[in-house]
């Protein structure tokens, strides 16, 4: 007897890489050079180039949102758009980073502890993928936002008065960095603990 074929809406096939959430990834990719330009211009001393700066950092930034929403409302959800979101978040904030401490407007230890985090739980990532894909906390994201505003007033040509807002901005940005590089250290070793791979090594362990 011929068993039956499953309902047509069962058979899923995974999302392409190739959709319009991934390409907003990559034009955030291609504007890091974009806003590095602007900035640098002139020193960083003419403030018509620092807000044009400011501009494509925060369409860059707005990206990141919007490429999320989509993924997730049309079902456009990829490894490839795991993976290559927060590496372009990070090439996002490594730039202007670096770029504000070259024009000695941030201090290097910042920058140095920012991206040391950055970078070590993107290492992260990729170690543990044999596991799973770790996508982004809530931590993260408000992480992000915080970082996102905090470059965004360093960059504006703000007057004086309002850099001590700025700088307080900015240390909340640094402390919710640590907190939540803390944060997906722990969730590397439970999905390390957790997964199905972790699972079949132990089945084999018990069987010899």
């Amino acid at each position: 007897m011929t068993r039956p074929l499953p309902p047509a809406g069962d058979f899923t096939d995974p999302p392409s890489a190739w959709n319009v959430a991934n390409a907003l990834t990559v034009l955030r990719l291609f504007l890091v050079p974009v806003f590095l330009l602007l900035l640098m211009h002139d020193r960083g001393d003419d403030a018509g180039w620092r807000i044009g700066a400011w501009a494509t950092f925060a369409v860059a930034s707005a990206t990141d949102r919007v490429d999320g929403e989509l993924a997730r409302r049309r079902g456009l959800v990829t490894d490839f758009g795991k993976i290559a979101d927060p590496i372009a978040d990070k090439a996002l904030t490594g730039a202007a980073l670096v770029g504000l401490s070259v024009l000695g407007e941030l201090w290097w230890w910042v920058t140095v502890l920012v991206l040391v985090r950055e970078i070590g739980i993107t290492l992260l990532r990729f170690f543990v993928i044999r596991h799973g894909v770790m996508p982004a906390s809530r931590g993260g994201k408000v992480k992000t936002l915080l970082q996102g505003v905090a470059i965004g007033l360093f960059v504006l040509p703000l007057p004086g008065f309002l850099h001590g807002i700025t700088v307080a901005v900015m240390v909340a940005a640094v402390v919710v960095t640590l907190v939540t590089g803390v944060d997906y250290v722990m969730r590397a070793v439970r999905l390390r603990r957790t997964s199905e791979r972790a699972a079949m090594k132990r089945a084999r362990r018990l069987r010899q």
